[in-house]
């Protein structure tokens, strides 16, 4: 009997063991699918509480409260597959971190050179994607705590979940008068991104040089086969547009003329010509395909202005426009790459840029099926602009064919075609009622500065100048983000009046709104950006009124500026206020200025394509 009940004690612990094994298993399978299923759609919260300094970390699942955090400014490091986010607060953009294939997702933050001030809302849904290995900073936020709660959605594969970001407090400047901004930037951080191998193997990459442009415009618009006609007869318009392009070419020489200095164009009596003509004879049809926001939505406001404004212009405009498609030398697209990328915001399955162009590849199919005239020239007498950083990649030219793209992001050596496209001028208009507010500067005489910049430490670099150049001597004023307020705007614009020549460094990409702002201000522009194509290069000299410097040589910055003659330099300033006219917007456009000029771009380009002379009826 003993051993019977021992035999069946036996058996049930076996089945307990099994059992237990069995549930074991059951719990480390449900334990894995949710990990899973977290991986995909995983919330996290970040609670922070600011006061002078804090570092922050996001940790899986947990809410964190540093309300006395110290410590140096620490890189965001995320894991592979942890994408990037950022706050959309109205018109106040918070980025997070480098882009997408290294682009930025939007520059909004840095205009002016100052930061945006914190978000304020209870909660909101972070749904644009991270980047890896950026910085995040909120340098305006208060002094006292401020409590604030982020959801970040999760994609990817993550499998640590663990992020360091830090937050750069800048004291807010009060006075009136031109002071130091207190400016807290860790050495550490400038260090560790300085340091970074590929932002110093970016510094010595092949660059273009203004004459080499041009070389390339002339070059592009001789031996380029014509985009106009292929073996068809030229339609009755362009006809029209090649006896403009020999007149143009036959224009009298003028030094002077209308209000315009010679000396800063490449040849002003080509340039007057080409304008009156595109006055007198220019129609440009508007497709009213598209539907908002993504097209015939203007936003005419942040640093992405101009397209907004172009297109606001342009639909209103009575002048140019021609409701009969068939007397158009021109047709423009009226596509807001600024208002696509708001669009596919709550878009969770966007991807990549490839997920953006199948917005302007349906557009495109759309009126090139509706119209023939598309199928003319594969789109050689069409144009869109744009200027978000995005613009160039989503409108690659397998989408766009031959058409003429204005674009802010005119980097030479990654997409933009010189000869087929066309910059546009980053403006970031402070006033729409009045654009004009503020314009001008204190006289060469009353600029006791030599060289100043601010602005926030986008891209590669930024950090590079400042490590080199803050604090360094007293006539170069180079500091990190100004504080967003009344004052830090104050402070930024007795700045740029303040002083002889306005570094112009390229952010994340090359484009940066000081160039414009620079001019408004009749501060010399000093680009350093390799590959910039500046806007209207191919008729401004821009020599003549703007200092180009290499990335490569930001660490002689002060040696290349300080050896310009004061001879040189009241020349580059005469040429200055010589060109601020044309890179100004007028709520009702006036003759030369900025919508004029962007317009005229496309123009003279599209002069160019068509080639001198007949054959068989046949441009050649």
């Amino acid at each position: 009997m003993v051993e019977l009940y021992a035999s069946i004690l036996r058996l049930h612990l076996i089945d307990t063991k099994r059992l237990l094994l069995i549930g074991t298993i059951m719990i480390a399978m449900i334990v894995i699918i949710q990990g899973v299923i977290a991986t995909y759609d995983q919330s996290f919260r970040l609670s922070w509480i600011l006061q002078e300094r804090g570092t922050v970390a996001i940790a899986r699942g947990g809410d964190l409260d540093i309300s006395n955090a110290t410590g140096s400014d620490v890189p965001l490091i995320l894991p592979p597959g942890l994408e990037r986010n950022h706050v959309d607060n109205g018109e106040d953009i918070l980025e997070v971190s480098d882009g997408i294939e290294g682009t930025s997702l939007d520059n909004d933050v840095e205009s002016d050179g100052l930061t945006d001030t914190p978000y304020m809302g209870d909660e909101s849904n972070l749904t644009k994607k991270l980047g890896t290995n950026g910085l995040v900073s909120i340098d305006n936020a208060p002094t006292k705590e401020l409590d604030q709660h982020m959801n970040f959605s999760m994609l990817g594969s993550a499998t640590t979940i663990s992020l360091e970001a830090s937050f750069n407090v800048i004291g807010p400047n009060k006075s009136t008068n031109v002071e130091e901004p207190k400016n807290i930037h860790a050495e550490a951080k400038r260090t560790a991104m300085v340091n970074n191998g590929s932002a110093l193997k970016r510094l010595n990459a092949p660059a273009l040089s203004i004459a080499e442009m041009n070389l390339l415009l002339v070059n592009n618009s001789v031996s380029s086969k014509s985009r106009s006609t292929g073996k068809k007869r030229p339609s009755a318009r362009d006809q029209e547009l090649l006896s403009a392009k020999l007149e143009v070419m036959k224009a009298p020489v003028e030094i002077d003329t209308q209000g315009l200095q010679g000396f800063v164009y490449q040849n002003i009596s080509q340039f007057i010509r080409s304008y009156e003509l595109m006055e007198r004879i220019l129609k440009v049809y508007v497709y009213k395909e598209g539907e908002k926001p993504i097209f015939h939505k203007p936003k005419p406001r942040g640093i992405y202005a101009s397209e907004g404004w172009f297109m606001k212009l342009m639909e209103g405009n009575k002048k140019f426009l021609v409701r009969d498609p068939r007397k158009a030398h021109l047709f423009y697209m009226p596509f807001s790459s600024q208002m696509l990328r708001t669009a596919i915001d709550d878009d969770h399955n966007f991807k990549s840029h490839k997920d953006l162009m199948k917005f302007l590849k349906s557009y495109i199919d759309l009126i090139s099926h509706k119209y023939r005239f598309w199928n003319r020239t594969s789109g050689a007498d069409h144009f869109l602009v744009a200027c978000h950083d995005w613009a160039t990649r989503i409108s690659p030219q397998e989408i766009t064919g031959n058409s003429i793209r204005s674009l802010c992001n005119s980097n030479a050596a990654k997409g933009f075609h010189i000869g087929k496209d066309t910059t546009l001028p980053v403006t970031y208009v402070r006033s729409m009622e009045e654009p004009t507010r503020d314009l001008g500067g204190k006289p060469p005489s009353d600029r006791p500065i030599l060289a100043f910049f601010a602005g926030s430490m986008h891209g590669y670099l930024r950090p590079i100048l400042l490590q080199y150049w803050e604090n360094r001597h007293p006539d170069m004023k180079i500091f990190g983000p100004l504080p967003r307020d009344l004052a830090g705007k104050k402070t930024y614009r007795e700045y740029m009046k303040s002083s002889k020549f306005c570094i112009c460094a390229r952010g994340y990409e090359v484009h940066t709104p000081r160039v414009v702002e620079a001019i408004f201000y009749e501060c010399v522009p000093v680009i350093i950006s390799d590959n910039y194509v500046p806007p209207f290069f191919e008729v401004l000299k821009w020599e003549e009124f703007a200092v180009f410097v290499k990335e490569k040589n930001v660490p002689n910055l002060r040696r290349i500026l300080s050896s310009i003659s004061e001879e040189k330099y009241l020349r580059l300033q005469r040429g200055v206020k010589a060109v601020q006219r044309h890179f100004i917007w007028h709520k009702k456009p006036i003759k030369f200025d900025l919508f004029h000029m962007v317009l005229h771009s496309v123009w003279h380009i599209r002069m160019l394509q068509l080639k001198q002379g007949l054959k068989n009826g046949i441009p050649r």
